[in-house]
């Protein structure tokens, strides 16, 4: 079988087991068991547009999970269908970037591809931080001035409360004019996408920055 889940719907998939096994750890009435496990099998199989026989009953196998060490075996086996984040080179990234004169490219040899809904890294010297994210079948990638906040706040990309900074870009609006467009995402890209289970408030955020 093909990989068919993305790194969001994984995450996804991965909080319904804790929904599952809170459930299983506080509720004895079957019925009550039983509803919570027909509305995180919903739930499941409604983040996907179209899916096989063999990988709805691939997807299923969430639902039989009661206790951590059953979702550790089932989201093990399941991650192998994870699709990986596009592999990018050294000079395809730079080339992402043509008017930043020294990007600072991340050393990727030893990331999961497989967890990760977007690839973003920080410039801390330049107070910059960079993203190259997923269009259609093309990688696109985005560069703005990047302050850390004092204080937590909502990530726009993952949508948690976490560590944030202002992500900031300048758009050019005509040959005369430009303008700041900036919003709250998190510092620590890796574990954002930890948190990232669903790609459409980041692809919000991206067309916002650029346009």
């Amino acid at each position: 079988m093909e990989s068919f889940i993305r790194s969001d719907q994984f995450n996804f998939i991965k909080d319904q087991t804790h929904h599952l096994i809170h459930g299983h750890s506080t509720v004895n009435d079957h019925g009550v068991i039983q509803a919570l496990k027909s509305i995180s099998e919903e739930k499941v199989l409604n983040i996907f547009e179209e899916l096989s026989a063999a990988q709805i009953e691939m997807v299923k196998q969430v639902t039989g999970i009661e206790d951590q060490a059953d979702a550790v075996l089932i989201l093990s086996q399941l991650k192998h269908y994870v699709i990986p984040f596009p592999e990018v080179q050294e000079n395809e990234i730079k080339k992402m970037f043509p008017k930043v004169k020294k990007v600072k490219v991340p050393v990727l040899k030893d990331v999961d591809r497989r967890e990760l809904s977007y690839l973003g890294w920080n410039d801390h010297g330049a107070h910059r931080k960079y993203i190259v994210f997923q269009e259609g079948k093309s990688l696109k990638g985005i560069a703005g001035d990047f302050s850390k906040s004092r204080t937590k706040g909502i990530c726009s990309i993952c949508q948690e409360h976490e560590k944030v900074g202002m992500f900031t870009t300048t758009i050019k609006e005509s040959e005369q004019q430009t303008v700041k467009r900036g919003n709250y995402i998190c510092q620590d890209s890796m574990m954002c996408n930890q948190k990232v289970t669903s790609l459409e408030p980041m692809h919000d955020l991206m067309n916002r920055l650029r346009t």
